[in-house]
């Protein structure tokens, strides 16, 4: 659709429905966040939910139902209590982080996700973007993506198979109420977190993430890294901005308000969150830690570091573990992606190590970070040397590698950004379609395929696939940008606009601990990164425990949420 074209439509839309869906937010009382005490609450540990019985020593599949709760959740010792949207088993013990799910490998899990949200959602919403949108305009759309997950289309949390409370209305792809997760990939991370379509990004925001862990004792035990929820603490990481009343702050007011009433192109809030506290603190003992680190902002990148020089040693990233530990002294993470790291806090010279950042916000080319938003986490340090039984051995776990002679396709993936008169963003286009045009992208179930990621914004994208997993192998810089770009605005055609002459310019190296298989990789601006993707499983090689070609099939997306949603996303349908 041509930019005019959008925009007659989202005035339209604008006039129309625009306060038809009623939306419960106060007035823009920004709340300092400087006026609040760092490192005054202790870093909780999520619930956890085991995915799985054991009967007479015997693994059994289990059912759970997981709901979704309007309540509130104290962020800070000092700030009122936040009406959230919580992920739990019921509203008194549903978190902001929701509960970890632990699976494991070969043993199914099944999920009923139920809405019991109200009719009026606690932060602004903009109709002029795609949106799931119910036909009585009542209630609030949600639908679950297991991200990292390799699971049937039915059960992958398509934007459109949304639904609201008691399943009163239900979105064009809906297909049914109990999600199958299988289980049957390698151990490793994931996330749950909601994907309605025009939604994902104030429904995030609202409190709708968690973490989800698929383990598989017979590989994992012999590796002999930290185990036990002591030791071994998933960490949610998230940005946040509040009202003087504990209430989220979210821009009520767009950037194009003439065209879009309230979406922007990136949310950034100066409050860093871990697993639902501002700024947390934990006790520590003078051994090794595995943290398993979530991004789960809507926009920001993390550049994590110690500030007293401890290190971090690589052991997994995104869902499967590296082939080997890769030591850092920092760690660059955009949204959604995770990190497995092992922190020996026996190296401390001091007693206390404070987990700070300082990335840009936006990435790589925004403002610098400030007092408030460039600390994350503080872990006191106990003096008493103690003998540590963990380890990191010097091999993980190794994959089959892939094979450049099994390639099957070559795509050429474009990234764009369209903005207005005053040159600010519209909305963004992989392939310079909109969500709604005929799928492209078709691979075949069990193939192996290259990815052609041509990034021509000035924003760094982090490109979540659905279901497959892939490797990155090199990044190169574009020369003589401005024709190429020029080019590909006109027609759309990275052949054409003789690519091969473009993509001449700086190598970019590819991250020791980035070069495992990964399900969202950083697209630097101005750069193609060509990534290898497998369409089976990475461990075994073998076809998929379900049909993957059924509808509704999958999608691929930036993972700034405020750029899925208007609509830096496009289907992925598999072929036999």
């Amino acid at each position: 659709m041509i930019i005019t074209e959008r925009i007659m439509l989202s005035n339209l839309l604008s006039v129309v429905i625009l306060g038809l869906l009623t939306t419960s937010w106060g007035e823009d009382r920004l709340l300092d966040p400087s006026r609040l005490e760092m490192f005054v609450d202790e870093l909780p540990d999520m619930p956890k939910i085991q995915g799985f019985h054991v009967v007479s020593g015997v693994l059994k599949s289990k059912s759970l139902k997981i709901g979704m709760f309007k309540k509130k959740w104290k962020f800070h010792r000092d700030l009122p209590p936040t009406p959230v949207f919580a992920y739990g088993l019921t509203k008194d013990t549903a978190t902001v982080p929701g509960p970890t799910i632990e699976a494991l490998h070969g043993v199914d899990t099944y999920v009923t996700w139920r809405n019991h949200l109200s009719r009026k959602h606690i932060l602004p919403w903009d109709p002029t973007i795609p949106t799931a949108m119910p036909a009585n305009k009542k209630g609030i759309p949600t639908v679950v993506h297991l991200h990292g997950g390799i699971d049937e289309p039915e059960s992958d949390g398509n934007s459109n198979s949304w639904f609201t409370s008691g399943f009163k209305a239900r979105g064009p792809t809906w297909t049914k109420k109990k999600y199958h997760y299988h289980n049957q990939q390698h151990p490793g991370n994931l996330w749950y977190h909601d994907h309605a379509m025009g939604l994902t990004r104030i429904n995030l925001l609202a409190g709708l993430i968690g973490a989800y862990i698929i383990r598989h004792p017979d590989v994992e035990t012999p590796l002999g890294l930290p185990s036990g929820d002591e030791f071994d603490r998933p960490l949610i990481v998230f940005d946040r901005g509040f009202r003087t009343d504990g209430s989220i702050y979210m821009n009520s007011t767009g950037n194009n308000p003439s065209i879009h009433p309230q979406w922007q192109p990136e949310y950034f809030g100066d409050a860093i969150i871990v697993n639902g506290k501002a700024w947390p603190r934990m006790t520590v003992r003078r051994r090794k830690y595995r943290f398993r680190i979530i991004n789960a902002s809507n926009a920001r990148f993390f550049r994590f570091f110690f500030t007293n020089g401890l290190r971090f040693i690589h052991v997994g990233s995104d869902s499967a573990y590296l082939n080997e530990p890769v030591t850092t002294n920092e760690i660059l993470l955009g949204p959604s992606e995770i990190t497995d790291v092992v922190v020996d806090f026996s190296m401390s010279e001091n007693d206390s190590a404070i987990l700070a950042n300082n990335a840009s916000y936006p990435y790589p080319s925004g403002d610098p970070v400030n007092e408030v938003n460039s600390k994350v986490v503080k872990f006191d340090i106990l003096n008493h040397q103690e003998i540590d039984t963990w380890r990191v051995p010097k091999k993980l776990i190794e994959y089959p590698a892939p094979s450049l002679s099994s390639v099957s396709r070559t795509r050429y993936i474009a990234m764009y950004e369209y903005t207005s008169d005053i040159d600010e963003p519209i909305h963004l286009y992989l392939n310079g379609k909109p969500y709604e045009a005929p799928v492209t992208e078709t691979p075949r179930v069990g193939t192996t395929e290259i990815w052609n990621i041509i990034n021509l914004t000035e924003d760094n994208h982090p490109l979540h696939i659905h279901l497959g997993l892939f490797k990155t192998l090199d990044q190169t810089g574009l020369v003589n940008l401005e024709e190429f770009k020029s080019c590909m605005t006109k027609i759309n055609n990275a052949i054409k606009c003789q690519i091969s002459k473009h993509a001449r310019g700086k190598k970019i190296e590819v991250l020791a601990h980035e070069k495992g298989w990964k399900n969202v990789y950083k697209m630097t601006p101005g750069v193609v990164t060509r990534i290898l993707v497998k369409f089976s499983y990475i461990h075994s090689n073998a076809s998929y425990a379900f049909d993957a070609t059924s509808e509704p099939g999958y999608v691929y997306h930036c993972h700034i949420l405020d750029h899925e949603d208007n609509v830096m996303m496009r289907p992925l349908k598999f072929l036999n």
